[in-house]
């Protein structure tokens, strides 16, 4: 991890003692100085997009509050959204789209000359551009007045315990709460944050990481392996990316709460679900309900015919799965959910009560369609699938067990969290919430791994 946990560890403590003991005025200042600092902390250069984003839609918004002609409202929120999706583009997809270009002019015949550039990609970009893009929006759509303090609003951007991973938070939610910054977080904020924390690090540390060497070994060497095997390890990246991104959310979350700020939920129980449609309610819900709010039905959503919802559910999903990442996996990826919706929605026209599957057909199928995602290639997608149906092979003997006892913990945390409660510890008696945190605070740090197993949506 760029930051990783002793510096963290030094660094949020330092960061909550200067909030509870500064001025109220000046509090907005301290969060956003930590956030700056946090963010520079992998790469001070990219710190430079951050600020022309919020310099941008702030004085977008500003000026969108003024202006009355429909024309000049127009150019200035393609102003706002061009500038983003060029910063996004550019860092993000330029080398994809190139190396894309350049294989098609290839099998035609035609000499691809087209200029090759190295482009870091600036960690969390996809995140705090469509958060502050959903500003513009949002104040486009007379949903919102625009911030005119702009510490605040650069506090929007860049808030620290999100910044590079989500919850993609909505204007309209975090501002407000931005405005009226608490001296200090009450006691159940105080209890909710370390529950928050405390499971956040069980699921990445105990949970994700615990799977990892499992699907990392097959993806890495799918040749080698049978099928029984491949298909454990397709299952452990199914519960490493859950454990590892709800982790990271509740860690984000929890943080959060120490200076009184609620986030929203990002994750709920998605794998229990019981057809696509609810799995995305349930997983990643911040982007998905980005997506639909801000694509879907602009696009039209399901005003038109049933051809035009089916076309802007797989332009949402196509376009979902490259936001995730510049490779065509991820585009297959959320090209095969699209698909999922679409035969969802075509079936469910037919009957007067929506079909409902078992969720662990629902889980299943989930589960093979992560294949393109976390495949490297296409062609070591394509051998992943093959091997499915493979009998012969090498085969991980802790396997099994790993998984069946990482999984049943998974489980049972999103069983315990189905209420839709922060912290369903928290009404239990104090000596048997404290055990409770304790041993998810010692299982985290005694399955630690002794190398770093970075956060998977860091890279997007």
């Amino acid at each position: 991890m760029f930051f990783n946990s002793l510096t963290f560890a030094a660094f949020l403590p330092v960061t909550v003692a200067s909030f509870r003991l500064v001025p109220a005025r000046f509090r907005v200042t301290v969060l956003l100085v930590a956030s700056y600092i946090f963010y520079s902390w992998w790469d001070v250069r990219f710190l430079s997009l951050i600020v022309v984003s919020t310099l941008t839609d702030y004085l977008v918004g500003r000026s969108l509050h003024a202006a009355v002609k429909s024309g000049r409202r127009k150019a200035l929120l393609a102003t706002s959204i061009g500038v983003n999706l060029a910063l996004l583009g550019f860092f993000k997809y330029w080398g994809f789209f190139a190396d894309s270009a350049a294989t098609l002019l290839d099998r035609i015949g035609v000499e691809p000359n087209l200029p090759f550039l190295s482009v870091v990609l600036p960690v969390g970009i996809s995140f705090y551009t469509f958060q502050t893009m959903s500003y513009t929006i949002d104040v486009y759509r007379g949903r919102i007045e625009p911030e005119r303090n702009l510490p605040r609003f650069a506090l929007f951007v860049a808030f620290f315990p999100q910044l590079v991973a989500g919850p993609i938070e909505r204007a309209s939610s975090l501002l407000p709460q931005l405005r009226k910054l608490p001296r200090s977080a009450t006691r159940i904020q105080w209890g909710g944050s370390l529950a928050l924390i405390a499971r956040g690090l069980f699921r990445k540390v105990v949970i994700a990481d615990g799977v990892a060497p499992i699907a990392n070994q097959v993806f890495e060497n799918p040749d080698r392996f049978g099928a029984l095997t491949l298909a454990m390890g397709v299952v452990a990246f199914s519960i490493q990316i859950y454990g590892d991104f709800a982790g990271y959310t509740d860690i984000a979350r929890g943080t959060a709460k120490l200076f009184g700020i609620d986030l929203m939920e990002n994750f709920r129980a998605p794998y229990m679900a019981g057809s696509f449609s609810e799995f995305w309610r349930r997983w990643h819900i911040s982007l998905s309900t980005w997506l639909r709010d801000y694509l879907y039905i602009p696009l039209g959503g399901s005003r038109g015919s049933r051809l035009d919802t089916y076309r802007n559910l797989m332009i949402t999903m196509l376009l979902g799965g490259l936001w995730h990442g510049a490779g065509w996996g991820f585009v297959i990826w959320g090209g095969l959910h699209g698909l999922y919706l679409v035969v969802e929605k075509a079936v469910n026209a037919r009957r007067p009560v929506p079909l409902r599957l078992p969720s662990v057909i629902v889980f299943s199928i989930v589960t093979l369609t992560w294949i393109p995602f976390r495949a490297s290639t296409l062609s070591l997608t394509g051998e992943v699938a093959q091997g499915l149906f493979r009998l012969d092979g090498q085969q991980l003997l802790f396997a099994p067990v790993t998984l069946a006892t990482l999984g049943i913990l998974m489980m049972v945390i999103d069983k315990a969290d189905q209420s839709g409660h922060v912290d369903p510890v928290w009404a239990w008696p104090g000596f048997a919430r404290g055990l409770s945190y304790g041993a998810a605070l010692i299982a985290a740090f005694l399955f630690a791994s002794q190398s770093v197993v970075p956060f998977i949506y860091f890279q997007f």
